[in-house]
């Protein structure tokens, strides 16, 4: 297996793009992960497109057909494929097109995200996120995916892991991260009142505990890091990706409080990466909710067992802390386009290595993760990133 590399990133701004089809905003991350690159279309290899619903969002499917075609790459029959993981798809198809080069398979690999979630009202956008649970034993009953982390919430409170203050200083946290993003959806911070205060959309969480509903998209590109001062002179290591899955139902697990998909990818990367949680200096994860970030940062090991939510809450998760977690603003305040997600995690984590995100940056950052998962935590990619 070759050592790979990240040699281009692109991002579009995430919101409400009402401007913007679907391809406009794929296309765009596209382009500016290439030109980052000092790149031309001609040189690249293969095209992997995190995507989770376009065929639902925007009545789209074939997508690896459709940004093929208006990247400029059919007329050259580049192979573009797209991966579906809920709301691990860029976070999957990041790993795909990484295992693509170090296999030796290709040597330049784009891999995108993009999502289109504005073009349907609320209660459609709602009911494809909640496709993603098990829609016979779960969303067919009335169980939606709000409720399904509240339940998760409510677990974790009961058993003492957390309390509901401890959950909202997750937002708190993140909108105080996007404030200083300027391509985040929410650029403001607030308050932890403000959360508290919100209205109730599953009990105990509120609309401040919930990711958006988002446009966007974002682009890396990646190809053998023995190359890859060829064509920039801040190429970032991928030193680790790994991948894991659990059961689609919630039920059928014996613990509702951890997501053994991320502890298993996590230790799995760190291995592979010869590294520890503790050599983690930023950090992005799947914030789809506030309850999500909790049992990430227990389980990809940066707090123990019923202490992450203190950690949040002291300023051990921020700049200044132990660890800073979702410089970016992570979900909640970056914004949460499906299928954009994972690519955009790399893309924060990218900038935080390369040391050019601005007021954003941590200070002497060597090592950087990404978690994404799908589901309620059925699949989790936990990939790792190491300036050199």
């Amino acid at each position: 297996m070759r050592d790979v590399a990240i040699i281009g990133i692109g991002i579009t701004k995430f919101g409400e793009l009402w401007g913007a089809s679907f391809r406009d905003v794929g296309i765009e991350a596209g382009l500016k992960a290439v030109n980052d690159a000092n790149l031309s279309g001609s040189e690249v290899d293969a095209l992997y497109v995190g995507n989770m619903s376009a065929g639902r969002f925007v009545g789209q499917h074939h997508i690896g057909a459709l940004i093929a075609d208006y990247s400029g790459m059919a007329s050259s029959n580049v192979p573009a494929t797209r991966i579906e993981a809920g709301g691990a798809s860029g976070g999957m198809a990041f790993r795909q097109g990484y295992m693509a080069v170090a296999s030796g398979l290709h040597d330049i690999v784009v891999v995108g995200g993009a999502e289109k979630m504005t073009d349907v009202d609320d209660e459609s956008s709602n009911s494809i996120v909640d496709s993603s649970a098990d829609h016979q034993w779960e969303s067919s009953m009335g169980a939606t995916f709000a409720s399904l982390h509240a339940m998760i919430a409510r677990r974790c409170m009961h058993d003492g892991l957390v309390t509901r203050e401890e959950i909202a200083s997750v937002s708190v946290n993140n909108h105080a991260h996007g404030a200083l993003n300027p391509n985040a959806q929410f650029r403001k911070a607030i308050t932890l009142d403000t959360v508290l205060r919100s209205g109730i959309v599953a009990d105990p969480l509120g609309m401040f505990d919930c990711a958006p509903i988002s446009d966007g998209a974002a682009a890396v590109v990646l190809c053998p890091l023995d190359k890859a001062k060829d064509y920039v002179e801040n190429p970032v290591k991928i030193a680790s990706s790994a991948q894991a899955s659990d059961t689609l139902a919630l039920f059928h697990r014996d613990d509702i409080t951890t997501f053994n998909a991320t502890a298993v990818a996590a230790q799995k990367a760190y291995t592979m990466a010869g590294i520890t949680a503790n050599d983690i200096a930023v950090a992005e994860v799947h914030d789809s909710y506030t309850i999500s970030e909790i049992l990430a940062l227990q389980d990809l090991g940066f707090f123990k067992r019923g202490e992450a939510g203190k950690a949040v809450m002291n300023g051990d998760a921020t700049f200044g802390g132990k660890i800073v977690i979702n410089s970016s603003g992570g979900l909640k305040a970056r914004g949460h386009p499906i299928g954009a997600t994972g690519v955009a995690q790399i893309v924060e984590i990218t900038e935080q290595m390369r040391g050019t995100a601005g007021k954003r940056q941590v200070e002497n950052a060597k090592y950087g993760l990404a978690q994404n998962t799908g589901g309620t935590g059925s699949a989790a990619v936990v990939s790792i990133l190491e300036a050199i």
